[in-house]
């Protein structure tokens, strides 16, 4: 392709999935959206820059500046998530579980952690950041009425296993999980805690979910776009006061995992730190608010909604089950909620086996929706969409252009220190 083409080709392309969401009703439970001053800060000069090390500390020259915000960023991270050490260099959730992973084990230890079929993300497990580190994972049996561990028996299991790092926390997550209990028996076997907190950690930080460090996790790990408002990237966090395990944790981000750790990202994470610290607590709240009023509401239209007995949701997701176990029809259910405008993602439920080919459910997420105004009225009308479109069948057209109507009051980006449009540059 002629280069000049190419380029076009990119800008044309980034203006239409910008349209494409403007005019939809994104509910991918691991995205979010910038802020305006999140978006200046990761469009400046930091962006071609290196800094390896910590602040004070640097193998570069040029770097007292950036020091002043990764500095400012540290102390405001200790604040927000209320814990003794923290790190914002890595570049994702992954990333700071790979981090985290070479900080608490060595390869040929046992690691246990929630399997992908119960919800565990793929980092915790072989074909992710488990198995690049070489660690022997054993899952927890699994409570499905609850959607948690078993407690009782993954207790057990950990005291039977031995461990030498105990993982806990879900890329499909409705609840608190009974952490306090379960980390008790991996400290008695000498093991340490790890909680993986991508998907959950603004509701932690918000004060609307549990606080894993304060019921007995060493470390807690996390993403910082996901109902964290920020720039993609990630968290490494933990409240202990053993420099020892400190000095492992900023060691195996840098020069473990990453080497320049995206300089204009940091700068972004800390501004929304700032905004976090500001409106944080409102937006967890509202998150959690709309989560369980969209669950009622799909109910309510007839949908199989997981987890009725305990109220579908305590966090930022809902689940939806759309036939039996490996029948497709949640990848089928994706595809038709395209079509209308509604932007889902397929997800594998308790009993599913086949992980891209033919998934049951549907993973829902409001934080995008509350992020620019909608409320717990506005969910009645999500959950509307999605009965026309799956179950009453009507024209793909004309749900899409009402959804369009629909989103077009809701354009502003919100619990911000300056409002702004949320699909900017179209």
């Amino acid at each position: 392709m002629d280069p000049r083409k190419q380029a076009e080709a990119v800008q044309i392309a980034s203006a239409a999935s910008g349209r494409h969401y403007r005019d939809s009703i994104p509910m991918i439970a691991s995205e979010n959206i910038l802020s305006p001053l999140v978006a200046k800060a990761i469009q400046g000069d930091l962006h071609g820059r290196y800094a390896e090390g910590l602040p004070g500390k640097r193998y570069y020259q040029g770097c007292d500046d950036f020091d002043t915000i990764e500095s400012i960023g540290i102390e405001s991270a200790r604040r927000v998530f209320g814990c003794r050490f923290a790190n914002i260099q890595s570049i994702s959730g992954t990333v700071s579980n790979m981090g985290a992973l070479k900080a608490l084990a060595k390869p040929g230890d046992t690691i246990t952690a929630v399997s992908t079929a119960d919800g565990g993300h793929i980092s915790h497990h072989p074909m992710g950041a488990v198995g690049m580190r070489g660690l022997n994972l054993v899952t927890y049996p699994w409570d499905e009425a609850r959607m948690e561990p078993d407690v009782d028996a993954a207790c057990a299991l950990i005291r039977e296993e031995e461990p030498e790092l105990a993982l806990f926390g879900q890329s499909v997550i409705l609840f608190p999980i009974p952490l306090q209990e379960m980390a008790d028996a991996a400290h008695e076997v000498g093991a340490k805690v790890m909680y993986d907190g991508a998907h959950v950690l603004g509701l932690i930080a918000g004060g609307h979910f549990q606080d894993p460090l304060q019921e007995g996790a060493d470390v807690m790990t996390g993403s910082s776009h996901k109902t964290f408002p920020g720039p993609q990237g990630g968290f490494v966090l933990s409240d202990s006061e053993d420099e020892t395990l400190q000095k492992k944790l900023n060691n195996a981000i840098f020069p473990g995992v990453c080497s320049s750790y995206h300089l204009h990202h940091v700068a972004g994470k800390v501004v929304a730190l700032a905004e976090f610290e500001a409106f944080g607590a409102d937006y967890a709240r509202d998150i959690v608010a709309n989560a369980k009023a969209l669950g009622a509401a799909l109910a309510a239209e007839g949908f199989d909604v997981l987890a009725e007995e305990r109220g579908y949701t305590s966090s930022h997701q809902v689940l939806t089950r759309h036939g039996g176990p490996d029948s497709g029809a949640g990848k089928r259910a994706a595809r038709t909620l395209e079509d209308c405008g509604i932007i889902t993602n397929m997800n594998m439920l308790p009993g599913d086996t086949k992980a891209m080919s033919g998934p049951s459910g549907l993973r829902l997420g409001t934080p995008e929706l509350t992020r620019v105004g909608m409320g717990t009225d506005e969910m009645q009308d999500v959950a509307r969409f999605f009965s026309r479109a799956l179950i009453e069948e009507d024209d793909a057209a004309s749900v899409r252009a009402d959804v369009s109507e629909f989103k077009s009051r809701f354009q502003i980006v919100h619990y911000a220190l300056e409002q702004g449009p949320a699909y900017p540059g179209l």
